[in-house]
């Protein structure tokens, strides 16, 4: 047995029971989905498997016919690419100019600035209440739009600029030497390098938007204009009898692009960029 197999097979071995933890709650999540309705409170029919019934697709029915769901994944998509423009139109420019700034000003500043997403939401909770009133946002998806970049860009600006430190100025260097303006440096050096860093921004906010319960609960009351978290609570447990395989269809259905991304891109939020620059 060689070496190589060895090692193989011991990371597999130690690797394997993780993923079949990690796992368990998705494989739970699948069978539930496609179970019938009057099988979840049968206490002799195990929750790992299908009953005397076979797998149905009723609760994808009742989710799409009888529910605004497709309303809720709408409007999340909606908010999710405007809270990332905004997030990366902002965080961009200021976490180059922290990263460049030079002395203690500029990791003071950083520090400032991520220690501002440190702060519990439900403190915040009353006086951006007070705002969206002002501007009359209420009952609006623009109101989550306005809100949630409050909690995106410090920590995505805090987390580029650890990126943007990481290269080398002598590559911007070399680029104005050559003719480039600062503006160009930025888009055709800076930029494509940190790209690693720029997609892990990417989907911390579009995860945020996703995830996010207390602001998408508050704000917005109408049913067709609920996010997808607070919509999924309020219409499909009703009295003391939720629609387990409707909610975890719910649950499945935006939980799998968003595990594509993270796998799709992992290399990237790992990988050494600044040597790869110089390859």
């Amino acid at each position: 047995m060689s070496a190589a197999f060895r090692e193989k097979g011991l990371s597999y071995l130690v690797v394997g029971p993780f993923a079949i933890v990690l796992a368990f709650p998705f494989y739970v999540m699948v069978i539930t989905a496609f179970k019938n309705q009057t099988e979840f409170y049968n206490p002799g029919i195990t929750p790992y498997w299908f009953g005397k019934h076979s797998p149905t697709l009723n609760n994808v029915r009742f989710l799409f016919h009888q529910t605004d769901y497709t309303r809720w994944l709408a409007n999340t998509a909606i908010v999710g690419v405007c809270v990332v423009g905004i997030t990366l139109v902002l965080a961009l420019p200021a976490g180059y100019a922290l990263a460049r700034l030079a002395g203690r000003v500029g990791q003071s500043l950083g520090v400032g600035i991520f220690l501002t997403y440190l702060v519990p939401p439900t403190l915040l909770f009353i006086p951006f209440f007070w705002v969206i009133n002002q501007v009359h946002l209420q009952n609006s998806i623009w109101s989550l739009v306005l809100v949630y970049p409050s909690f995106t860009v410090p920590f995505a600006t805090w987390l580029l600029m650890g990126f943007f430190k990481t290269i080398p100025a002598e590559l911007e260097d070399a680029a104005r030497v050559d003719g480039a303006s600062r503006i160009g440096t930025l888009l055709r050096v800076v930029f494509p390098i940190s790209l690693p860093g720029v997609l892990t921004v990417v989907i911390f906010s579009f995860s945020l938007v996703v995830n996010e319960f207390v602001y998408a609960f508050t704000f917005i009351s109408p049913s067709q204009h609920a996010m997808l978290s607070p919509g999924v609570y309020t219409n499909l447990i009703r009295g003391d009898l939720p629609e387990w395989g409707a909610i975890m269809v719910a649950a499945l259905i935006p939980s799998i692009p968003l595990a594509l991304l993270y796998n799709t891109f992992l290399d990237r939020f790992i990988a050494g960029f600044t040597g790869g620059a110089f390859r």
